[in-house]
């Protein structure tokens, strides 16, 4: 996918999910420009890391008196539709195998078969694209 590509699918799916207003923090506006800057450019990882930190300070700015939270919790105390809660933490479970390693030393795999994880990391960068903005429409006004 190019780009243009790239850019083209975050604009289907702004146009596709986003039916009237939403009004969200600097914070999290910024991180989600962060994301989508990272997906357009083909920085996968980096696009899924910035994409899950951009839900879960949606999760805190919507919904009040959740700081202490863990991720986990958050997503489970949220008021949010069942099926997306189940999304959030397929992401959360994925973004945790990146950000977690705990056999880095381990790395056959990787050195053999590198496209394999580029190719799952394109794929679950389009979800992580997908569960941001179904998160941060979910609540939109119309």
């Amino acid at each position: 996918m190019t780009e243009d590509e790239r850019w083209d699918l975050l604009n289907r799916l702004d146009d596709t999910l986003l039916k009237g207003g939403i009004i969200l923090s600097e914070w999290c506006s910024f991180i989600i420009k962060e994301s989508d800057t990272a997906f357009a450019k083909g920085a996968h990882l980096p696009s899924i890391l910035t994409a899950v930190a951009g839900i879960e300070t949606y999760l805190r700015s919507e919904y009040e008196n959740k700081e202490q939270m863990s991720f986990n919790e958050l997503i489970n105390e949220s008021p949010i539709k069942e099926s997306l809660k189940a999304e959030l933490h397929k992401l959360r479970k994925y973004r945790n195998k990146w950000v977690h390693i705990k056999r880095p030393w381990q790395d056959t795999h990787l050195l053999e078969n590198p496209e394999k994880y580029e190719k799952e990391l394109e794929e679950m960068a389009i979800f992580a694209a997908h569960c941001l903005r179904k998160t941060i429409y979910e609540n939109q006004w119309i």
